[in-house]
């Protein structure tokens, strides 16, 4: 049996409060069981400061980090990066109008830095550019300009797409971009409630930094809306552990080092 049809283990549901928790949660449940993949993933998180910063373990971020640098692989912020970029949002201080300017000035250089990765483009780039649509396409600006401009909308309208079928229904064998379909945003009275789903996820060298990025873009979206984060829930179509062995001794220490980690915190 190839790796592509090998043994899938699903569905599994995963709700912490805190982000690294989830994560290993996930990673772990794969190497305990036969496969490779989990059909479908739904992983919720709840833990977030009052500024929308996601509660994680330090230590678990670090072990994975080190192994992936190892393995010649993004750290987890860069991933995070693709989805919402945080830097720019804090030299930005507060002005979206500003950190829309200054990524729309930056992603020829974000793509250059990584053609092969990003020729199809960037998530926070189809977010605010995708190309047709209302505010030039800008869908981030186009909901919060209908949330905060009218006094009743219906929530259904609170919906970003990343996957466009005129530009991504190729016949490619493989294609890296996009695997995050489209998010969407429910204010509720204890919050705003993020959803994103994945089409695919590969769980070692992107999940992390992907939770990471979508509670970014979560914290951003309920700033703008004058609320505080309430959840992240993302669902995978199929989550896969790529790039990586369950033999690996690498993976074997990152998962006892988190485990510790978890158990102490």
């Amino acid at each position: 049996m190839s790796k592509r049809h090998a043994p899938t283990v699903g569905p599994v549901f995963v709700n912490e409060p805190d982000l690294s928790k989830a994560w290993v949660t996930v990673l772990q449940h794969v190497v305990d069981h036969p496969g490779l993949e989990i059909s479908p993933l739904i992983l919720s998180v709840t833990g977030f400061d009052i500024n929308g910063t996601p509660a994680e373990n330090i230590g678990v971020r670090q072990a994975l980090d080190t192994l992936l640098l190892t393995k010649g692989r993004r750290n987890v912020e860069d991933v995070a990066f693709t989805i919402f970029p945080q830097r720019l949002w804090q030299i930005a201080r507060g002005n979206r109008a500003l950190l829309f300017e200054y990524y729309r000035m930056a992603f020829p250089r974000y793509q250059a830095m990584n053609p092969r990765a990003n020729r199809r483009g960037l998530y926070f780039e189809r977010l605010i550019k995708y190309g047709r649509g209302p505010c030039d396409g800008n869908q981030l600006e186009w909901i919060l300009s209908q949330f905060n401009g009218r006094s009743s909308v219906r929530r259904s309208m609170f919906h970003a797409s990343v996957f466009d079928p005129e530009r991504d229904h190729v016949a490619d064998a493989q294609l890296q971009f996009p695997c995050l379909q489209n998010v969407s945003f429910a204010p509720t009275k204890d919050g705003l409630i993020v959803n994103a789903f994945y089409a695919t996820q590969q769980l070692f060298v992107k999940a992390y930094g992907n939770y990471l990025g979508i509670a970014h873009l979560g914290a951003f979206m309920a700033h703008e809306m004058g609320m505080k984060l309430s959840r992240v829930n993302v669902v995978v179509g199929v989550a896969k552990l790529e790039k990586i062995c369950k033999s690996d001794p690498g993976l074997t220490s990152l998962l006892a080092s988190a485990r510790s980690c978890v158990t102490q915190s």
